[in-house]
């Protein structure tokens, strides 16, 4: 079975992706369920070519959301400038926030057809559980932070139009050769 990206397109869509997601309990699932739901998550986002997908997004009332983005060139912490790193994140809460923050566009699974300018904070800090269940406590900035920023908010039920700066429609011709291109902003 394949999964469908829930849209705002239809309006009992958008009141489920507007509902903020339940505590993803660990003791509901085995681990092969988990790594099952991973699996399924990664592939349904790679298919939209996305770099993040909340489990809302497909329909799932849990807090849990995918990413996978490639690594700055000026990451120290990399071993390759471009290499992909891939995080699977369980009830996560963003806990601290900078002062500073940055403009970027971005767009969204969700939302076809339309791109917004989004002010976020350029660092975060995201605690969360791994698919094992041990806490997990994440520094993320520039796009990493972002996209850590845009998932938790679709956790809590917000989506870019509640944060967006300035909305620009794409017609659907233009955001198709894009996603063929795999040339998407950013993704989620």
């Amino acid at each position: 079975m394949e999964d469908k990206i829930v849209t705002i397109e239809e309006k009992k869509d958008e009141k489920f992706l507007r509902k903020k997601t339940h505590k993803f309990d660990f003791k509901k699932y085995s681990r092969k369920e988990i790594n099952d739901l991973i699996i399924r998550m990664r592939k349904a986002m790679k298919k939209a070519r996305g770099i993040g997908l909340s489990a809302n997004q497909i329909g799932l009332d849990i807090s849990v959301f995918v990413a996978q983005i490639q690594r700055n060139e000026n990451d120290e912490k990399s071993l390759t400038a471009g290499e992909q790193k891939f995080y699977a994140i369980f009830n996560p809460e963003i806990i601290k926030a900078s002062k500073e923050k940055t403009m970027l566009e971005e767009g969204c699974l969700s939302v076809p057809y339309i791109y917004a300018e989004v002010e976020r904070p350029e660092k975060v800090t995201l605690v969360g559980f791994d698919k094992n269940g041990k806490e997990v406590k994440i520094k993320a900035w520039g796009m990493l932070a972002k996209v850590f920023q845009h998932e938790t908010d679709h956790l809590n039920g917000k989506i870019i139009l509640d944060r967006a700066k300035k909305v620009y429609k794409v017609p659907s011709s233009d955001r198709l050769k894009e996603r063929e291109a795999g040339i998407m902003k950013q993704e989620s």
